[in-house]
């Protein structure tokens, strides 16, 4: 999913705030939820990491890039992932690039967009979102407690259910934790929200009045759960299944024969 298609859900915005918070705060903090609720979605658009890689993707600024320009040159942001094989050494010279990356990205972003270079341009505030945290060993969270001691970081852990209380066991880390954060599954509302979304994109038009659009949305929030990933999949295959099969409504009977087209675990 890229970033056009990001949907501003409540979830979200509580992840916002959260954020928010541990920047202004300086602090450490734990974002928890899982699989498919939309973290790592939520973490790349909050720190633009889509704006980055399609701004550097245009060879040529064009008014589309000037305009993805202006929304990314604010931004104080890291989106990390931690790798599965990781090392105190490898994780400090990953999260220094990364730092020297945005501010050599914003720079040019600034430059570009003003028209010329940017006077006394600093970037020494940065947030640090750390995705797949649960990968890292004690020794790599203690060199990432390290660095945030070194700098001015602010540093959000994100990972599955469970991770604030492994972190716990770790006291000198743990005391540096200002927030923790549970991302929970899209609410009933905001599922119809983003079911019309869908609609839309296939050209159709949600009408509640309709039973069979009724008893799809049924069907859907049944087997999905409010699992951001899992809606996002099962509308892929209820497109493929509508094309294939020349239909022109998502029907229980559709969304059915999807459903039967993905491997679904516990969620």
């Amino acid at each position: 999913m890229n970033s056009t298609e990001f949907l501003v859900t409540k979830e979200y915005r509580k992840f916002e705030e959260f954020c928010n918070a541990c920047f202004r705060e300086k602090y450490i903090g734990i974002c928890y939820g899982a699989p498919g609720v939309g973290k790592t979605l939520s973490a790349r658009h909050y720190s633009k990491q889509d704006g980055f890689d399609a701004y550097f993707h245009v060879d040529t600024p064009n008014e589309e890039a000037m305009k993805i320009g202006k929304d990314i040159m604010h931004s104080r942001s890291v989106f990390y992932t931690a790798p599965v094989m990781n090392t105190p050494k490898k994780i400090m010279e990953e999260l220094e690039s990364y730092r020297h990356d945005l501010f050599c990205s914003l720079y040019d972003v600034n430059k570009k967009v003003l028209g010329k270079p940017p006077e006394n341009f600093q970037v020494r505030s940065v947030l640090i979102l750390i995705d797949e945290a649960d990968r890292l060993q004690l020794k790599s969270l203690e060199q990432v407690r390290a660095m945030y001691d070194e700098n001015d970081w602010a540093i959000i852990l994100i990972g599955m259910p469970g991770i604030e209380k492994r972190l716990a066991r770790y006291p000198q880390l743990y005391s540096r934790v200002g927030f923790a954060h549970e991302y929970r599954p899209i609410g009933q509302e905001e599922m119809l929200f983003i079911f019309e979304h869908h609609w839309n994109k296939l050209g159709l038009e949600l009408d509640r009045k309709n039973f069979a659009d009724n008893e799809a949305i049924a069907s859907i929030a049944r087997i999905t759960n409010g699992n951001f990933r899992l809606i996002h999949r099962l509308f892929s295959q209820i497109k493929r299944i509508m094309k294939v099969n020349e239909l022109t409504a998502i029907t229980k009977e559709v969304v059915e024969a999807a459903r039967d087209c993905l491997v679904i675990g516990n969620i």
